[in-house]
């Protein structure tokens, strides 16, 4: 949860909300007891990434998956503006983390003065809390509760699997004097509970331990590592496997805004090791979890089986720009990046890498609209103007690209015909490998923060490989570089939209070869609407009333 919401908050949600987080006679009524609806058909509304139904979102929060494999995303929710403010626990579940189902709102502020910033949630199946006597799937969730002199940490309860909260009546169960104390995330470590917790800015992310999730003790602090930005925020620690072996290794990923490199925030990580109470790095090095400007706050779900990948997903927006971008006009701000499986790997001359690949895209992959088998020095043309979706996944391998001239380029560009914007990127086979990515043809927005090309180095590997995918979804895309060793993800606002992609390669060595191969997307919302085009929600849930919280 930011510091740049708790400046909005003040100055700009005030005047809207008769406070930060304050409902007045002025502003609309909080919706208890019933989800909130959207038309998710607007230009800009991305069909395979999460957004809310209306209003403003931020980090997810709280993300676990339960017995039944239920992915539940709770996120920093404003449900009556569209800028930060009055900030609640949304709610939506799937089955495939891209078919969502939006829930009634989670968890409410206690009072006109606090607002729910972000934090996380457990499954307590041996009832370590005492709060479920009769069950093994009772959910906590940790979060901080935002006032106007002090952050502190609360804990609510619930009996339905995660649709419905009870406070815990001796909240706080972290109590501090301190405004920039927040964002826990809670982790199960062998016998006892472990939270992750910023002290914004001071540098310093505290590791406390639990018996229960009600008793605290802080054990230790990770300080001034890595990138510093203005302030660190969103801590995240995770159990990670390591490609090719049956190791794992700890990470620690820090979100921190403002100051990223390019503005604004971006998210950092350290692989480590954790011994219960104290991480450790590997090494010095700050390492970045994406080269764009628009993937942060990024958590990973609690509850997924030891041993496999992790899975996260991240807020696709950045804290210099969200609140002015024009998908407000389409009354919704800000969606999530895709859900993403993660590993680790101790990549050539790199060393420890994060690697970060799509979830498994098959229930939204469509028909495939075109494939070459040998680009060669060639161009690859495909008209998508007939997809409903307006989204693609394309994907391109190249191989005998070793010892490649300067000049050896593979490109690519998503066009308008009707207005001539563009999104394009490409790589640079020889040099330094350089990929870059240009978002700044589009004209649908303009901002002097809204930074409009990105670049990384993406080295080829020895045996001459190198792939690229992605995934395009009208107003927001996600690249991913060497099979996931690097990725991008942008957000872009053309005033037409993009329907035409060209693929092409040029002074390739003779024994290169390029491999390509497009598929359209189906929209997740689709099957959801009404006959109105209203996605509504579960609207069947039996739900808690806000003053049951």
């Amino acid at each position: 949860m930011s510091l740049m919401k708790v400046w909005t908050v003040l100055a700009t949600a005030t005047a809207l909300l008769g406070g930060a987080g304050a409902h007045s006679s002025s502003a609309p009524a909080v919706p208890t007891g019933t989800p909130v609806s959207g038309n998710y058909n607007g230009q800009y509304r991305p069909q395979v990434h999460f957004s809310p139904p209306q209003g403003f979102m931020n980090d997810p929060n709280g993300m676990f998956v339960d017995s039944n494999g239920t992915y539940h995303l709770y996120y920093q929710y404003n449900p009556t503006d569209v800028v930060a403010g009055n900030q609640h626990w949304g709610h939506a579940t799937s089955r495939d983390l891209y078919h969502w189902v939006n829930q009634p709102i989670a968890i409410f502020p206690p009072n006109n003065n606090s607002q729910i910033f972000s934090g996380s949630a457990v499954v307590d199946v041996n009832n370590t809390s005492g709060f479920f006597p009769d069950q093994d799937n009772g959910v906590v969730a940790i979060y901080t509760l935002n006032t106007p002199t002090a952050q502190v940490q609360e804990i609510a309860y619930s009996h339905d699997g995660g649709y419905t909260f009870t406070r815990y009546t001796e909240n706080p169960v972290i109590n501090s004097t301190s405004t920039q104390f927040r964002d826990p995330k809670v982790i199960w470590y062998e016998d006892h509970w472990v939270m992750v917790i910023a002290y914004a800015q001071e540098f310093a992310i505290g590791i406390y331990t639990s018996p229960d999730l009600k008793s605290w003790s802080h054990a230790s602090n990770f300080t001034h590592h890595g990138l510093l930005g203005l302030q660190y925020e969103c801590p995240n620690l995770v159990k990670l496997p390591i490609q090719g072996s049956d190791e794992s290794a700890y990470v620690l990923a820090i979100s921190i805004n403002p100051g990223a490199p390019l503005g604004g925030s971006i998210t950092e990580y350290f692989p480590g090791s954790f011994n219960g109470t104290h991480f450790t790095v590997v090494d010095g090095a700050a390492r970045i979890a994406d080269f764009a400007k628009d993937n942060y706050a990024g958590q990973f779900f609690y509850g997924t089986p030891d041993g496999s990948d992790a899975i996260s997903i991240g807020w696709a927006s950045n804290w210099q720009y969200t609140q002015v971008v024009p998908t407000g006009q389409e009354g919704w701000r800000s969606a999530m990046a895709l859900p993403r499986r993660n590993f680790l790997a101790n990549v050539t001359r790199i060393g420890w890498d994060l690697i970060s690949l799509p979830y498994d895209l098959s229930p939204v992959l469509g028909d495939q609209l075109a494939t070459r088998d040998d680009l060669g020095n060639g161009t690859l043309v495909v008209d998508y103007s007939g997809v409903a979706s307006n989204a693609l996944y394309f994907q391109a391998n190249l191989t005998g690209a070793a010892g490649a001239s300067g000049s050896a380029t593979l490109n690519f560009t998503f066009l308008s015909p009707v207005s001539g914007e563009s999104v394009s990127g490409g790589f640079y086979l020889g040099g330094d490998n350089a990929f870059f990515l240009d978002r700044g043809r589009t004209r649908g927005f303009d901002n002097p923060f809204f930074t409009d090309k990105f670049s990384a180095s993406s080295l080829i590997r020895a045996d001459g490989s190198w792939t690229l995918s992605g995934v395009i979804d009208r107003s927001i895309i996600e690249l991913f570089l060497d099979e996931g060793a690097a990725s991008a993800t942008a957000t872009f606002f053309a005033t037409q939209p993009l329907t035409l992609l060209t693929v092409s390669a040029g002074e390739l060595p003779e024994n290169a070869s390029v491999s390509v191969a497009v598929y359209a997307l189906k929209s997740a919302w689709k099957e959801y609407e009404d006959a109105d085009g209203v996605v509504v929600g579960n609207v069947t849930a039996t739900v808690a009333k806000r003053d049951e919280l």
